[in-house]
């Protein structure tokens, strides 16, 4: 492949304004997922964009129905160009977080693209439309240079990843034949920095944990009961610093990582944390003191407080509140056992003196990872470092969430994902925004994964 050929291609069509003419017609589709007001606009995205889009990379494509009510449509368009070539699982998801219209800048709409200078700003840019144009694009170029992929072709776009995935891994498990691949090729999440091409190989899963410390009906006079009365809330903080300390430490045993391989070591070495403009300043004495930053976020584990609720705090009045409630999240790396958290966490407590605090799980999604020394992932980050005539970082997999294990532990495949967004993008928040430059080197180097398994015949083969 003539790197720079399509290098210089990928550029005319970006600074054409048919990148971004796209991008803004996906960006104006509400497909928020899990809204019931929205689920048309689901569909209709579907249908109206991505079906034309796939359609035109020679793909057959059908709309399914998800297994799980509370899922969205799944769209799969397959390209077949002989049995005897090898076969790339794209992914890529339709739906988006809500717009939360009205919080964002000055001049921005969370459905309208909007360019300002490098930063085109709309929600879904990053997350994920953009990154599946970016793929999609890549695709189109190869088949304009060769007339054929030199594989086979299926893409698969979800449309409740934002919601967990639910009915995925039960879709893939009821549908081997249709998604039986080689190798995964998916895009979504954040590169290491804006500037770092980064490869990842799969994502920490994540389980919501409550504590409810519910002890009686109201709230009684601090005065002429304080001393006598078990405060609910100052309960729930012990309960807490009993769970993860001040400093970020897990303190029940069975939530610790297990011990962190050698090569995921070897990875995260000399990997910084939080260098883009913007990034908030990394706190070097929180979490666990043997591990560095890029291990404690890729390769440990963390139980992070997301809300508290207890009184009134607008109002707060001299009362003991009745009840106090916390929201935590374990987000946690492959050889974690999850299967037993609420016995484990309710041992805990009990142990440590807080019997009377209820620990409840709510949502879990799992770890998964393809190994570092999978065959894929070597030629995957030769092919990319000879792309970009650089060194790509490898992380084994990303801090946040997604549906890898539906891919690795249902389909059974290795998992390659290459991210078209950066850390400080704002996906979720208000001003979420694509860079033009990741966009443009995006589209060069999936180019450059998609040619090597086609044409360039330096992908692994099938035995």
């Amino acid at each position: 492949m003539d790197v720079e050929a399509i290098r210089e291609r990928a550029r005319r069509h970006v600074e054409s304004g048919a990148f971004v003419t796209e991008l803004a017609a996906m960006v104006a589709h509400r497909s928020v997922s899990g809204d019931p007001d929205r689920t048309e606009a689901v569909r209709t995205y579907l249908e109206e964009v991505l079906r034309p889009a796939l359609e035109g990379l020679g793909c057959a494509v059908d709309v399914h129905e998800n297994p799980d009510p509370r899922g969205g449509p799944i769209i799969v368009g397959r390209r077949v160009e002989s049995p005897d070539l090898p076969t790339v699982l794209c992914y890529g998801h339709a739906d988006v977080t809500p717009g939360q219209e009205g919080r964002w800048s000055a001049g921005l709409d969370p459905w309208t693209l909007t360019v300002q200078g490098e930063r085109w700003y709309g929600r879904g840019a990053a997350d994920n439309k953009g990154q599946h144009l970016v793929n999609i694009t890549a695709l189109r170029f190869l088949l304009a240079e060769h007339g054929s992929l030199g594989f086979n072709l299926t893409y698969l776009i979800e449309s409740a990843e934002e919601i967990g995935s639910p009915g995925l891994a039960e879709f893939a498990a009821s549908r081997r034949d249709l998604l039986r691949a080689d190798v995964l090729i998916g895009s979504d999440g954040p590169r290491l920095a804006a500037g770092t091409p980064t490869l990842f190989l799969g994502a920490r899963g994540g389980l919501g944990i409550v504590l409810d410390v519910d002890l009686r009906p109201g709230s009684h006079h601090s005065g002429n009961w304080g001393g006598v009365l078990r405060n609910p809330a100052t309960t729930l903080a012990g309960a807490i610093s009993a769970i993860v300390d001040g400093h970020g430490r897990i303190r029940v045993p069975g939530l610790r990582p297990p011990q962190m391989p050698a090569s995921v070591r070897d990875t995260l070495a000399g990997i910084a944390i939080g260098t883009s403009p913007g990034d908030p300043v990394v706190d070097e004495t929180w979490g666990e003191p043997d591990l560095t930053p890029a291990e404690r976020l890729y390769a440990g584990n963390t139980i992070e407080v997301l809300a508290l609720d207890a009184g009134d705090p607008a109002r707060p009045v001299g009362a003991i509140p009745g009840r106090a409630r916390a929201f935590l999240q374990l987000r946690y790396v492959v050889g974690t056992d999850v299967r037993d958290v609420p016995q484990q966490l309710a041992d805990h407590l009990a142990e440590h003196g807080f019997p009377m605090v209820e620990a409840t799980v709510t949502g879990h999604y799992p770890s998964s990872r393809t190994p570092l020394d999978d065959p894929w992932v070597i030629w995957a980050r030769r092919t990319l470092e000879e792309a970009c005539d650089g060194p790509v970082t490898v992380l084994p997999n990303i801090g946040g969430g997604l549906p890898n294990h539906v891919f690795t532990d249902v389909l059974g495949m290795p998992t390659l994902w290459l991210p078209h967004s950066y850390p400080g993008c704002r996906q979720h928040a208000p001003d979420e925004h694509l860079l033009a430059p990741i966009a443009r080197e995006g589209i060069v180097l999936a180019a450059a994964l998609f040619h090597g398994v086609g044409h360039g015949r330096t992908a692994p083969r099938r035995t």
